[in-house]
């Protein structure tokens, strides 16, 4: 591959003319542009950008950092396969590239975020998988790098997030099966110190209490958050000396776990137990009966963080003049056959 030097050569033209042809500069007549840019063509020359980035002070890149572990390799419904593809509807106006930093699920986050912070491989930093008190967030804003969190946080306090409607889903979850009886509703939350666990936890129980039900911590099934975790809380439901009538799962493929460790009990989903599901995963939309659960666009929660994202950064602030707020987003009741039967209020 030439360098610019030798695609200079080449055309027999100044280096500095050949520089200014390629980053599109006007004052470099079109004939000229077009021999340039079609001998960089012919020879492979790619401008090194690294160069560029220290003299700039930037590198144009966003970094996204995930959680790369077992279950979300195995998962093909990944959240962030959705949205990712909104994110980079809004960074490529900007000509901005995103990058995927998969944080090994082995490794402290906060050590990985700093190594990152360090090398400065990135402009901004979009962190997910949120803790209840997490300090990539103070990482982050000791640091003064543009962030946007997916998920709120007890740390640091004033910070741009989008988070899901955690609460909503839990309190309507509640209220439809209420409505229809239910007076025994287990849950699943994750088992680790995820905060959307807590906030939806805490929504299912002041929604009981709401209604005279008393909040009974049994009926909180902690699992992970796949179609293992699915499985077990099935089992663990099975287990249970007065067992519920009624299920509210907290992520999408538990649902297909739980489907079948029912079934293999015998326990008639719809008619039996009544199930609630989070999200409308394309795998879960085969179960029968079909599954009772609430949608959303991905790809617009992409484009909805991008812009939240970039109304925090200067150069991009003024693109974005109502992009700087917190978001909940919404998800709306999807109603299936999974939660279809009506019981007898129980004391």
């Amino acid at each position: 591959m030439k360098g610019i030097r030798q695609l200079a050569e080449h055309l027999d033209i100044s280096i500095g003319t050949v520089s200014r042809a390629l980053n599109g500069k006007p004052d470099v007549n079109e004939e000229t542009r077009r021999r340039v840019l079609a001998a960089a063509e012919e020879f492979g020359y790619v401008a090194n950008q690294s160069g560029r980035s220290l003299r700039q002070g930037e590198t144009k890149v966003i970094g996204l950092m995930i959680e790369s572990s077992q279950e979300a390799v195995e998962n093909a419904d990944n959240f962030f396969l959705g949205v990712t593809s909104g994110l980079q509807h809004v960074f490529a106006r900007h000509k901005l590239d995103l990058l995927m930093l998969p944080c090994p699920v082995d490794e402290d986050p906060c050590e990985y975020l700093k190594r990152m912070v360090a090398r400065r491989v990135v402009d901004a930093m979009i962190i997910s998988n949120t803790q209840r008190v997490d300090r990539r967030v103070d990482l982050l804003s000791r640091a003064k790098i543009p962030f946007a969190a997916v998920g709120r946080s007890l740390s640091a306090g004033n910070f741009p997030w989008v988070d899901l409607d955690f609460e909503g889903v839990a309190e309507r979850a509640v209220e439809r099966l209420v409505a229809r009886g239910h007076r025994r509703i287990a849950i699943t939350a994750p088992s680790s110190e995820v905060n959307l666990g807590y906030v939806f936890v805490e929504s299912y129980r002041r929604t009981l209490e709401r209604h005279g039900i008393p909040f009974d911590p049994s009926l909180v099934i902690r699992v992970k958050s796949s179609e293992q975790g699915g499985y077990q809380a099935a089992h663990e439901l099975l287990q249970l000396g007065h067992r519920p009538t009624a299920v509210i799962l907290i992520y999408e493929l538990m649902a297909i776990g739980l489907y079948r460790r029912l079934m293999e009990a015998g326990i008639r989903i719809g008619r039996d137990l009544a199930v609630i599901g989070f999200r409308d995963a394309p795998r879960a939309r085969f179960l029968q009966p079909s599954l009772s659960c609430f949608r959303m666009s991905l790809y617009d929660l992409g484009i909805a963080l991008g812009q939240t994202l970039l109304a925090n950064m200067p150069a991009y602030r003024a693109f974005y003049p109502d992009g700087g707020r917190n978001i909940v987003w919404p998800l709306e009741l999807a109603p299936g056959q999974s939660d279809a039967f009506e019981v007898e209020a129980q004391a």
